[in-house]
């Protein structure tokens, strides 16, 4: 496009948009999403180049939430990087703590009270029925379905108040230790922690019949945002994102952490990779985990003896490295330990889901329509602390 104006006698012209690639004049538009926009889950920036209302390209920038949390790590000792763990993916706290506790005691060749191994399970699946009803309620929302956050807010209520009340935090739990769990669970726990799955059982259909065969919802979400299972596996994607695509793979069952070889785990998995897959999957998890930590109750209500190890004063792991990673809620999270034996890790490198999966909006997102952008980016189910770290 051309603006030709005349100042004092001159003639000027001035060319907008020079193309995708810069090699031709056009009329393209490099739009900004972001960093601060209702729709990206956080600090996350997209620099999108615009053809009209397609994408012609994508590009994810990140860092603007950049805390240093690896650095941190190694200047504080096992204990405290506890503290700084359960935040990069705030959704997924008690699992992010998890990880790190298994690298240490597997570093120390610990074993832990077979009480404790259980009482982490059943949190874990908690912890994650607790992130995906976060998502289930915050995707629609975001193109345009107010209703189902009230739904998911209900049922993450009745399940935060167990999680609550045994480790006195909502969010960051700070509840595992090294060598087990911070202290014994209030007495009867198990019995309510168990009403609330059950209560969260019979009403999950009020939230699935709402949304999953939504007319509109559907029309929006299915062939939009495909990920094939070759695109999946070579951004290094994981959990639903993945398994949405057909990739069947969860640690949980294929590489077993804590007793969860003693447990049958059924993997979801669609074929479609497209963003109503990518819902399902997470929809469906929520039932597979609600049986899982039931049945980790159930262990637990028949196992006694203490849930944590007696520790020095100050914990050194020895000398050595190590690589401990778990099914998170989001995908794949791993910790890569390297310890000189003394009480503050050499190097504490982190492995986190939501890094590996959003790198794949560079090709989810060229081809398609802004609108189709919002649908895309949400179905991703990413938290920005877990790309930048």
């Amino acid at each position: 496009m051309r603006d030709m104006t005349t100042d004092a006698g001159d003639l000027r012209e001035l060319t907008v948009g020079t193309g995708a690639g810069g090699e031709q004049l056009g009329t393209d538009m490099v739009l900004n999403i972001g960093p601060q926009h209702p729709s990206t889950h956080g600090v996350l920036r997209l620099k999108l180049v615009l053809d009209g209302e397609r994408v012609v390209s994508a590009e994810p920038i990140v860092g603007y939430m950049h805390r240093g949390a690896e650095k941190l790590f190694e200047v504080r000792d096992y204990r405290q990087i506890i503290v700084l763990a359960n935040r990069h993916d705030w959704l997924s706290a008690f699992s992010n703590e998890l990880g790190v506790v298994l690298a240490v005691e597997r570093l120390m060749g610990m074993e832990v009270p077979e009480r404790a191994v259980w009482l982490r399970m059943a949190l874990a699946e908690l912890n994650r029925v607790l992130n995906h009803l976060m998502f289930l309620g915050s995707y629609p929302l975001e193109i345009g379905a107010i209703t189902p956050m009230f739904y998911a807010f209900r049922e993450r209520e009745t399940i935060q108040a167990v999680m609550e009340e045994v480790s006195g935090g909502r969010i960051h739990y700070m509840f595992n230790r090294v060598g087990g769990l911070k202290e014994e669970v209030p007495a009867g726990w198990t019995s309510r922690a168990r009403a609330a799955i059950g209560e969260v059982r019979r009403r999950m259909p009020d939230l699935d019949n709402l949304i999953r065969r939504n007319e509109i919802f559907l029309a929006r979400t299915v062939g939009v945002g495909v990920l094939s299972a070759a695109d999946a596996a070579a951004f290094g994607a994981s959990g639903p994102v993945a398994r949405a695509s057909g990739l069947d793979l969860d640690l949980r069952r294929d590489e077993p952490y804590l007793a969860y070889d003693q447990l049958d785990v059924p993997v979801v998995t669609k074929a479609a990779g497209d963003c109503h897959a990518r819902f399902e999957v997470l929809l469906d998890q929520v039932y597979v985990s609600l049986d899982l930590a039931e049945q980790c109750l159930d262990r637990v209500d028949r196992l006694s003896g203490p849930v944590n190890t007696r520790l020095p004063k100050v914990v050194k792991a020895p000398e050595g490295h190590t690589y401990a990673w778990t099914e998170n809620p989001l995908g794949i999270n791993g910790y890569y330990l390297v310890s000189r034996g003394e009480k503050t890790p050499w190097r504490l490198k982190l492995r986190t889901a939501s890094y590996a999966n959003v790198q794949a909006l560079a090709t989810l997102l060229p081809g398609c329509l802004v609108p189709d952008l919002i649908a895309i980016l949400g179905s991703m189910f990413f938290v920005v602390g877990d790309i930048d770290k």
